[in-house]
């Protein structure tokens, strides 16, 4: 079985820029909403669209990650199980 598996890691200076960057557009989102010349109502409707769509984004990414992951331990068992099976048949074989 092949035990040089990547895990990918992101730097801090990587987690930092995404922090800051979600910062900024949710700011700018926020201050577009105030400044919007539309109805208390209206702005109301934008704001909770905003917060939905930052947060089904965000629960979208979280299960493609499990999903991925999910098929990465399903691979490592079934390369697990062939390694076995692989062995057997040597070991009958000799």
């Amino acid at each position: 079985m092949n035990n040089t598996s990547y895990t990918p890691k992101d730097s801090e200076a990587w987690k930092l820029f995404t922090i800051i960057a979600f910062a900024i557009a949710a700011c700018m989102q926020a201050g577009g909403i105030w400044f919007l010349e539309a109805s208390f109502a209206a702005k109301g409707f934008y704001a909770m669209s905003a917060i939905m769509l930052v947060h089904t984004s965000i629960t979208i990414t979280k299960t493609l990650r499990d999903h991925e992951e999910a098929n990465r331990m399903i691979n490592k068992l079934e390369d697990a199980k062939t390694e076995k099976l692989l062995m057997q048949v040597n070991r009958n074989d000799d």
